[in-house]
């Protein structure tokens, strides 16, 4: 078998192709130091490049479901206030009530105490007509345009215009596996209807306060009052089924952003790069190629066009 010829022209172009293979891996090294990612196209590493597309999306899922859940706990938290302030409205009024029906109160005592129901009535409808972000948090899922007492729930007679029952629900996701939470409540959930609900009850216990009659002054004390509280019990179930709520949802929030922080340490180490290892690797190919060039400088003699330069 004849020897194999190494000429001149061979030495240089394997020469040349071991200093661009060399300054290729360096500058493959260098992307990975300037960019900070191990994977920047899926060719590098294809296992990791899906494991990180998949921990993106969970990231944008997750992150999406702690908005819902602040969103949430935004319209819960009007909704406690609301019903927290009613509470002590209603109570204030009962108070009123019993010192109306003393015998010892006079015509004008009465005048007095329904002029002051009637204002706090009419606060009691400014708090059913709490809107959140512009929109009214007790007219179920009507829209604010479709509201006839300037875009509210109720008017100042304390009638009802928004939407109530199957339908009127408003849901926010917050967690994997469609777990939602209602975040609303229809105002005659809350605030009763017809006959006996609080804003009628009210006007019913001013009225018989102004007439002053013992008829008037009895039913008050044997209905009125009853319905009175049973309103104010109602409310009360309300605010601790609002608070129950708040509480679920500030816990799907919580677990939200523990999990962003699960999902964000598993992609970096999907995809982000060893930074003090790759800076030994990109200090050991500078050498390995510091050395190449110095040997192929000896290993690659002038040839006679370089003396004719």
């Amino acid at each position: 078998m004849a020897p194999y010829r190494v000429t001149q022209e061979s030495m240089s172009r394997s020469a040349l192709d071991g200093l661009q293979s060399n300054l290729g891996r360096m500058q493959r090294l260098q992307q990975k130091m300037t960019s900070g990612k191990e994977v920047s196209r899926p060719s590098d590493s294809p296992t990791d490049a899906v494991a990180a597309m998949q921990f993106r999306s969970d990231r944008k899922r997750t992150e999406q479901y702690g908005r819902n859940a602040q969103d949430a706990l935004g319209l819960l938290g009007a909704a406690d206030t609301t019903l927290t302030n009613s509470l002590e409205s209603v109570g204030r009024i009962r108070e009123l009530v019993l010192l109306g029906a003393n015998a010892t109160s006079g015509p004008s005592e009465r005048t007095a105490i329904a002029q002051e129901i009637k204002t706090i009535r009419e606060g009691l409808v400014g708090l059913a007509n709490t809107t959140y972000l512009n929109r009214p948090i007790f007219a179920g899922t009507a829209e604010p345009g479709a509201l006839i007492p300037a875009q509210g729930a109720y008017d100042a007679s304390g009638t009802y215009y928004g939407n109530s029952g199957p339908g009127s629900e408003v849901f926010r996701t917050v967690g994997p596996g469609g777990a939602k939470v209602q975040v609303n409540m229809a105002g005659p959930d809350v605030f009763g209807t017809g006959g006996t609900s609080l804003f009628q009850v009210l006007s019913d216990i001013e009225t018989r306060l102004r007439s002053g009659t013992d008829a008037d002054i009895q039913t008050m004390i044997t209905t009125d009052l009853n319905n009175l509280d049973a309103r104010r019990l109602n409310v009360l179930n309300k605010l601790a089924e609002v608070g129950a709520r708040y509480n679920r949802v500030e816990t799907m929030k919580t677990k939200a952003e523990d999990d962003l922080l699960q999902i964000s340490n598993s992609l970096s180490q999907a995809e982000d790069i060893d930074l003090p290892k790759t800076i030994v690797d990109i200090q050991l190919q500078e050498v390995s190629y510091r050395a190449a060039l110095s040997t192929t400088a000896k290993v690659i003699q002038p040839s006679l066009v370089d003396f004719l330069r």
